[in-house]
């Protein structure tokens, strides 16, 4: 093989896009467990498997819009209030995903580069299927009201909320640095 030349994954993981614009068509749910199948095979320390996730879709996303605005200031909710509510509302499917917190440095750092992976690998078979996800990292997900209200448990850290749909505008690739430019060899 040609060293220029992709090979499926590779291919996948250039095309994916994070995607912020979505249809309003549901995720099907036998989908979505197919699809947290496939991420349960992300690399872990000690197979601790330390992810978690928390599916809100249906009737139940307006919960997780109601938490979000919950954690937000009184200024920041009468700014962002009614946008979030027709974001939220169209996006047809939140994902909480959440890994157990030991308070051991060395596994606390394996346990969430574990489920980092799990995110990827959750965002790569998903843009497979045709489906799109933007992951988040907001300031709300440290909220004692937003955990409380999404179901976060005690222990329990938020490593990222993934919003996932359908496209319905798919973004042109930005430019990346060569890994030459961050590349340090010593030989």
């Amino acid at each position: 093989m040609e060293v220029n030349q992709l090979t499926p994954v590779a291919q996948t993981i250039t095309d994916r896009r994070t995607i912020r614009q979505f249809k309003s068509t549901p995720v099907p749910q036998e989908l979505l467990l197919s699809l947290l199948n496939t991420a349960n095979w992300a690399p872990n320390h000690g197979l601790r498997e330390p992810w978690r996730y928390i599916q809100f879709s249906g009737d139940s996303r307006h919960l997780f819009t109601e938490a979000v605005l919950d954690a937000l200031s009184a200024d920041d909710r009468r700014r962002y209030e009614e946008s979030r509510r027709a974001e939220y509302a169209i996006i047809p499917l939140h994902l909480i995903v959440v890994m157990k917190e030991d308070p051991r440095p060395k596994q606390w750092i394996e346990d969430f580069g574990a489920v980092c992976s799990w995110i990827q690998s959750f965002q790569l078979a998903a843009w497979e299927q045709g489906l799109g996800v933007v992951w988040k990292t907001n300031a709300y997900q440290f909220s004692p009201n937003f955990r409380e209200m999404a179901g976060v448990q005690p222990g329990e850290r938020i490593v990222g909320l993934l919003h996932i749909g359908y496209p319905e505008v798919i973004p042109q690739p930005r430019p990346r640095t060569a890994a030459e430019d961050k590349l340090t060899i010593f030989n």
